[in-house]
């Protein structure tokens, strides 16, 4: 059988499966079930056509992975076959551990566990059942493999995770701020040291680079329609595993079920084999089919924020730079309570506040360095004479106040 299969995409065109390995990994049903998790959570609410899945992305992301292989291959960075293939492999499945609705319900149904932790186990799952073919992949994935470079271009500020999401984002939603040039981006790069470095050449795209990631940020995963949409989503799950605790009968798939009944840690995915299974059985179509049924429950509360999700009925949100005035959201409480007859706790579903930031670089973990001619490396804050590269730095926090619209 041909594994070696060409994919039509529509932002990158054609992407060739490079390896049999990849293909038969692309066949498992741990990738297949990223076809039905949304690559941005419920961001098609304001933009229709951020449709995408994590599969796009996935597929993307390991085609830019091949491009900046052959870039590197091209300037001497020399790579064995078997280094070539583990790394396509690590940005491949970086995304595999994602639940449904992607970063929007990241801790709801596991309790402080980053989509990382869960990605890791997955390889680990794979690789047991592919003989250790993935060894060397999930040690470039952990950062542990001794080329360094090769864990950047798969978890880094400048990866290929972060190339195909921006272009791919920027195109499924029509916000062309977040258009990059990756292309010369890939171009640009090279190691130095055993580290990943962009040529002086390229200083102006990682520039555009980062303003657009900022822009794409503020414009699309932080614009606060998205950002109420995806809270009701966790005030959804709260109240659900609410009502489970007093007794209440609520219907779920299986796996959902599962995650509702049970408060699940980290240390449960090691030590109990059916959570991971449990959790690779779950996508948006299993929380969806619920909410479609719950909205029509007996509990005001849950049959309100499903009405809300299903019927795209969101509430008011605010959002500015100062913290919201304690005793405005007491109010709206009070009001809230008051006019839906409902107690305060129930109406804290309804009312809520809380803060979102967002910084585009972060110098003080990892850098983006840029290689000159005659060896000297400096950070790009440094190496840009463009001021705001510098405030990109700088973290900004906004402050939300969601309040259902009756509410004046």
């Amino acid at each position: 059988m041909n594994k070696k299969k060409i994919i039509n995409d529509p932002v990158h065109g054609f992407i060739t499966i490079p390896f049999n390995l990849i293909f038969d990994l692309m066949e498992h049903r741990y990738f297949q079930r990223l076809r039905h998790i949304s690559q941005l959570g419920l961001s098609s609410y304001v933009y229709p056509g951020a449709v995408h899945s994590r599969f796009h992305h996935a597929l993307g992301a390991m085609h830019l992975m091949r491009r900046a292989i052959q870039s590197l291959n091209d300037k001497g960075v020399y790579m064995f076959e078997e280094e070539e293939r583990a790394v396509t492999i690590a940005i491949l499945l970086h995304d595999v551990g994602h639940g449904p609705f992607s970063h929007a319900l990241e801790h709801a149904l596991v309790e402080n566990v980053d989509h990382e932790a869960i990605s890791l186990l997955i390889m680990e799952k794979l690789n047991e059942k592919f003989n250790g073919a993935l060894n060397m992949a999930i040690q470039i994935f952990k950062g542990t493999y001794p080329k360094r470079y090769l864990h950047q271009l798969v978890s880094s500020q400048l990866d290929m995770d972060r190339l195909d999401y921006l272009s791919r984002d920027s195109f499924f939603t029509g916000v062309h701020e977040g258009v990059i040039g990756y292309d010369r981006i890939i171009k640009m790069l090279n190691v130095h040291e055993d580290e990943l470095v962009v040529e002086e050449k390229g200083v102006y795209s990682i520039e555009k680079f980062l303003i657009s990631r900022r822009l794409m940020y503020w414009q699309v995963y932080l614009h606060k329609t998205v950002l109420v949409a995806e809270m009701l989503l966790v005030k959804i799950l709260k109240r659900a595993k609410e009502l489970i605790q007093q007794g209440k009968k609520l219907f779920a798939t299986p796996a959902l079920q599962f995650f509702l009944e049970n408060e699940v840690h980290f240390k449960d995915f090691k030590e109990n084999e059916e959570v991971l299974d449990t959790y690779t059985a779950l996508d948006d179509h299993d929380l969806f089919s619920a909410f479609k049924v719950w909205q029509n429950g007996d509990d005001y509360v849950l049959s309100r924020l499903c009405s809300m999700i299903v019927h795209r009925r969101l509430p008011n949100v605010s959002l500015q730079s100062d913290a919201f005035e304690e005793s405005l959201e007491a109010r709206l409480l009070d009001e809230c309570a008051y006019q839906f007859s409902i107690s305060k706790h129930e109406a804290s579903y309804l009312v809520f506040s809380g803060t979102t930031s967002n910084r585009a670089y972060t110098p003080d973990s990892e850098h983006i360095k840029i290689l000159y001619k005659d060896g000297g490396l400096l950070d790009v804050t440094q190496a840009s004479d463009h001021l705001n590269i510098q405030q990109l730095s700088t973290p900004v926090v906004k402050h939300y106040l969601c309040y259902p619209k009756e509410l004046r």
